[in-house]
């Protein structure tokens, strides 16, 4: 992977990477910790639909959100990290769960990259009731692999 950016003007650049080019503009539009963080939650997004394509099911109303506390101090790391992940599928708990563990602890490079210097938990709300909630990953603990399932990180 090769990316770049750009200084154009102010606090703005042109990023470009080897499929697209966007700005980067901390003070009118997405900081550039807004983009890691939106990153982190849209890499596992793509495994939670393609996991369960690749066995034949769906996931269907997903939506995920993180909770992200950084240190006060600079560098201002991610000091935690809790997601939540909220959707539907016929599939049942167990399946729904191993999806979620499968992405953070597995396919998600983003989520990878910061395990083992930020905190990282998970809340699943699923069919509308809550199977896990802040449950914490124990960095190299565990590994739930499906085999090649094609998602966005893997580019």
């Amino acid at each position: 992977m090769k990316v770049s950016i750009k200084h154009t003007t102010g606090m703005e650049f042109e990023a470009t990477t080897e499929k697209n080019t966007f700005i980067v503009n901390p003070k009118g539009g997405i900081s550039p910790i807004e983009y890691f963080s939106i990153g982190l939650i849209s890499c596992s997004g793509t495994d939670m639909v393609a996991i369960p394509e690749s066995q034949g099911l769906k996931v269907e109303n997903l939506s995920i959100e993180a909770d992200i506390t950084r240190a006060e101090e600079m560098p201002k790391k991610f000091d935690e990290i809790h997601i939540i992940y909220t959707f539907d599928s016929t599939a049942d708990a167990t399946t729904a769960t191993r999806w979620v563990q499968g992405s953070i602890e597995t396919y998600c490079s983003t989520i990878n990259t910061v395990r083992g210097v930020s905190e990282i938990s998970y809340t699943i709300i699923y069919n509308g009731e809550k199977i896990a909630d802040k449950k914490k990953i124990i960095s190299g603990q565990a590994s739930t692999d499906f085999g090649e399932i094609g998602g966005a990180c893997e580019s």
